[in-house]
């Protein structure tokens, strides 16, 4: 089995749970990491850090699970953080900072950040990483891209975003089965090579070279929380794939199918896992402004 290096670049924040009184690290790239790493591989975050408790309290989760974030930028300010109730188990947002100091700042990437980014075998980014500007630099590491475009794009964000990524996830819990579809092979029409298209309990869709897999979601035996259950199956498979001693999309369809639905049932399954645990995956604290 290959080492899975998934580099995740962008949004780091804390979830404040008003309705527990706790807070909790997460961001989808944050969470990438942690959901990778607990699925084998060996992930590193490069993302913005504001220098206040949220942001210090951050690094020292990273730094207890051994995740490299030495190429990250600290800026002063606010860290990213939103504000979080549960209703019924699933978790509702009530509001954030819109990323704190991460949306105040360039990454402005240096050859050395290149370099270093060039040796991990994908780059996972989103919509809320403020780094739609920076798409052409990281695909031009020639590093595949994996693009989280979560539950809402146009043909605006479809353009800046498509032409410079390999995978694309797509959230279509809020669509009709023919809506997704079409969403779906409009962006493989980009030319991205991988399309998934998750739909909640309802479970996920691939569509690859014009063909599209189905796998059913996993009916998890605890729900205490939904914070992260998309990341993680994202994260899961992505890590699921890299592992493979093959390559990413190898030539022959039949066996890149097969590997796509076992990831596929593999991000399923630990989804389902994850939606027992607090939080995105735990370390919860009380909450600090």
């Amino acid at each position: 089995m290959k080492e899975a290096k998934i580099i995740a670049i962008g949004d780091n924040v804390v979830d404040k749970y008003l309705s527990r009184g706790k807070m909790y690290p997460g961001g989808q790239c944050v969470n990438t990491c942690v959901y990778s790493q607990m699925n084998g591989g060996v992930p590193a975050y490069l993302g913005k850090f504001g220098d206040d408790a949220v942001a210090k309290y951050n690094c020292m989760v990273l730094d207890k699970l051994g995740i490299d974030y030495s190429h990250s930028r600290h800026f002063h300010g606010e860290n990213g953080a939103a504000q979080v109730t549960l209703r019924d188990g699933d978790r509702v947002f009530l509001g954030s900072n819109r990323g704190g100091v991460a949306r105040e700042h360039r990454f402005s990437f240096t050859e050395k950040d290149l370099d270093y980014i060039s040796r991990f075998d994908i780059i996972y980014t989103n919509t809320n990483s403020y780094i739609l500007d920076d798409l052409p630099l990281l695909k031009s590491t020639g590093v595949p891209v994996a693009f989280d475009l979560s539950t809402e794009w146009d043909k605006e964000l479809l353009d800046r975003v498509c032409p410079y990524i390999q995978i694309a996830l797509l959230s279509c819990a809020h669509l009709r089965d023919l809506d997704r579809e079409q969403e779906m092979r409009r962006v493989a029409e980009y030319g991205v090579k991988l399309v998934i298209g998750t739909v909640g309990e309802a479970g996920s869709y691939a569509l690859y070279e014009d063909e599209i897999s189905y796998v059913q979601a996993r009916r998890a035996d605890e729900v205490l929380d939904t914070m992260g259950a998309g990341d993680s199956y994202f994260a899961t498979l992505l890590t699921t794939l890299l592992q493979d001693d093959a390559p990413l999309f190898e030539a022959n369809h039949a066996k890149m199918q097969m590997r796509l639905v076992r990831a596929m049932e593999r991000g399923a399954e630990f989804a389902a896992k994850v939606c027992a645990m607090e939080g995105a995956f735990g370390y919860g604290t009380s909450i600090v402004d």
